[in-house]
């Protein structure tokens, strides 16, 4: 995009050598015009990919977060039942001895 807006600046500038002084000065204006158009479309662009990569970012820490929980949450249920089994076990085996 930058370099249509140059090679436009460019013609512009190759016609501004046979124009009359105001239609220099309107010419110029207008280029100057269109080239910070150029540059605040580009700094939206820029603000809207920040906006995004921070998105993205906060949208992986919460499912870093929930897989956590899911891990954690996995981890106490066998540890419940390794206990579970172990008392059962255990009782099984007094019976045993009965």
């Amino acid at each position: 995009m930058r370099k249509l807006i140059i090679a436009s600046m460019a013609a512009a500038a190759f016609s501004l050598a046979a124009c009359s002084e105001k239609a220099q000065q309107e010419t110029s204006e207008a280029g100057a015009a269109v080239a910070d158009d150029a540059a605040a479309a580009g700094d939206a662009v820029a603000d809207g990919a920040a906006e995004a990569a921070d998105a993205t970012a906060a949208a992986a820490k919460d499912a870093g977060n929930a897989v956590e929980g899911t891990v954690n949450a996995a981890g106490d249920a066998a540890a419940t039942a390794g206990d579970k089994i172990k008392e059962e076990t255990a009782k099984a085996e007094a019976n045993d001895k009965k």
